[in-house]
């Protein structure tokens, strides 16, 4: 009898994307500390589009343009720029209906790297359940895409890419065949009932934690507080639950 399942997989880096990116119809892009957070949060605020860019001077030429523009490396806002990848910054009450631009160190580049390759999600800790839902209905091969820290593994993606794949699984319409996959699942279960405290030692992490950024890990690693489905349509990001009403 043939297997009719649709296959659920995690890619540890945007560095190894290259070996996975031709099997996926819809790649999910994670990157909780922060960038993936401050989207969602974004969008529970009522923002009504994000543009997402790789460079500084992307950045730059929407600035000159008039345009609300938030950028981050190494967990630090630019100079120069309006605010970084805090999900607090998103918050804000004049951001509603508002076009937003965002560049950060990891997760807007995976971004853009992922359109290449097929149809994008943002996936965070903060929109897990509803995404969740979302995604057993899709009927695509699924890809979840840690974005790491410099294109090196990190534990917080790969948990949430983890706790993705064991709901995914979980209802019969999907398959693994990945190490990378029943690893980050494996994750996901030691650390779901303390996300905290397995957390505790994680590199970025302690990095944020070295910024005084304390109150957007908190944020960032707390499950299910913005239930929305950003997708990127074109080169811009919306909120598909405004329309679907999952």
């Amino acid at each position: 009898m043939e297997d009719t399942r649709k296959r659920i997989e995690v890619c540890f880096s945007p560095y190894l994307f290259e070996l996975y990116k031709d099997e996926f119809d819809l790649i999910v892009v994670i990157d909780v500390l922060r960038a993936t957070s401050a989207i969602c949060a974004a969008f529970n605020n009522g923002v009504a589009e994000l543009i997402p860019v790789s460079s500084i001077e992307q950045a730059r030429e929407y600035q000159k343009n008039g345009y609300l523009v938030g950028a981050e490396r190494k967990g630090k806002i630019v100079e120069g720029f309006d605010f970084g990848n805090s999900p607090f910054s998103y918050m804000k009450p004049e951001l509603k209906g508002q076009t937003v631009v965002l560049s950060t160190t990891n997760g807007t580049k995976s971004i853009n790297i992922a359109k290449e390759a097929g149809d994008v999600v943002i996936g965070a800790l903060s929109n897990l359940d509803v995404l969740n839902k979302w995604l057993e209905n899709q009927n695509k091969n699924i890809l979840c895409l840690c974005s790491g820290w410099q294109n090196k593994f990190n534990l917080e993606d790969t948990i949430c890419a983890g706790a993705i794949t064991e709901h995914l699984l979980s209802t019969g319409k999907f398959k693994s065949i990945e190490d990378s996959s029943i690893a980050a699942k494996y994750l996901f279960l030691s650390a779901k009932d303390n996300n905290f405290g397995y957390l505790k030692s994680s590199s970025h992490r302690r990095r944020l934690k070295n910024l005084n950024l304390n109150e957007d890990i908190k944020f960032c690693l707390t499950p299910n507080t913005a239930p929305v489905i950003p997708v990127l349509i074109g080169n811009s990001i919306k909120n598909i639950l405004i329309e679907e009403k999952v």
